[in-house]
């Protein structure tokens, strides 16, 4: 498109500005000012400082007795007890969860009725009357058979000789912990994508093989850290089982402090300290156990905290040199 005689172009009509090359590369972009941020950081560093100088300074904490009961053998064995506690519940917890999960996504009517009934039951009852019920459930059966309902009976046992509190404990953790795994159970399986199981059953494969190696596998993504969480909460409701006579961790500390008066505040700080442990540990197997499941659902795997480390310290010196250089 020619142009009219006499128009003046757009570039014609701009003043001409030289800014040489070294001013422009030299100039620094200015970030955006955040004071926001900055005066949050800086009530949490003085709230974080404060706990801290509370915790040294306070002679009431008695670190010294801290040492002395924190590895005592007294406190191994009950930290022992609620690690074999919680690792039983937990297994049998997620096996009672698939089950019950598979019978609440079935088509019969009569399993669907029982696993909700089941789930809505457990999730409503406090779990320490489901433990103190069943340390009481002698008195209500002091024998237990299997045979035929209203007919005879081919085995049969005596309660309280096979409910110890070992038993007991682990009993009434499963079973609160599998109606929480079953929501989550179900809840990973219908997560997976429909597709999925068209493409399995147009390739002609049977629906155990279908569920086992194809749904429950993508399912995992989601049932992991959730279930993680669970397991998190089941480590504390192990303190619990102390109210069915099994001195685990906490029913030690408890005894020891009846023991012990002066001691309560360090035998509390020594319970403490061992259950962030254990929540711990859990917290760093859940990071990678969701790092391996994460393979072919994002381009790239999250950091571990070591590589977070390095690209921090590397991004600090590439900052400060920088700062050198201007």
């Amino acid at each position: 498109m020619s142009e009219p005689p006499g128009a003046v172009t757009l570039a014609e009509a701009a003043p001409a500005i030289d800014v040489p090359s070294e001013k422009l590369t030299a100039q620094r972009v200015q970030p955006l000012r955040k004071p926001g941020r900055w005066i949050a950081t800086a009530v949490a560093l003085v709230l974080v400082a404060q706990f801290t100088h509370g915790l040294i300074s306070n002679p009431f904490y008695q670190w010294d007795r801290f040492g002395y009961w924190f590895l005592r053998p007294v406190i191994l064995d009950g930290l022992l007890i609620t690690l074999e506690v919680a690792a039983w519940s937990a297994v049998l917890g997620l096996l009672g969860g698939i089950l019950l999960a598979l019978a609440r996504l079935s088509k019969s009517p009569v399993l669907r009725a029982v696993s909700w009934t089941y789930v809505w039951a457990l999730r409503s009852i406090p779990l320490i009357v489901v433990l103190l019920f069943l340390y009481n459930f002698s008195a209500l059966y002091q024998t237990l058979s299997v045979g035929v309902p209203f007919g005879p009976a081919f085995f049969r046992f005596d309660e309280s000789r096979l409910a110890t509190d070992m038993v007991i404990a682990v009993v009434g953790l499963s079973l609160n912990e599998a109606a929480y795994a079953a929501e989550v159970v179900r809840g990973g399986i219908l997560s997976v994508d429909q597709g999925q199981h068209e493409a399995a059953a147009a390739l002609g494969l049977p629906r155990r093989y279908q569920f086992w190696r194809i749904v429950f596998p993508q399912a995992l993504r989601s049932i992991t850290p959730n279930y993680v969480n669970q397991l998190i909460g089941l480590v504390k409701a192990t303190s619990l089982v102390f109210y069915v006579s099994l001195l685990d961790l906490f029913g030690t500390v408890q005894t020891m402090g009846a023991t012990y008066p002066g001691d309560i505040v360090p035998l509390l700080l020594v319970v403490t300290v061992w259950y962030l442990v254990l929540t711990s540990v859990v917290s760093v197997i859940q990071f990678y156990v969701e790092r391996y499941y994460a393979r072919g659902a994002t381009r790239s795997l999250p950091p571990t905290p070591l590589q977070k480390l390095r690209t921090a310290l590397t991004d600090l010196r590439a900052r400060i040199r920088r700062e050198a250089a201007v």
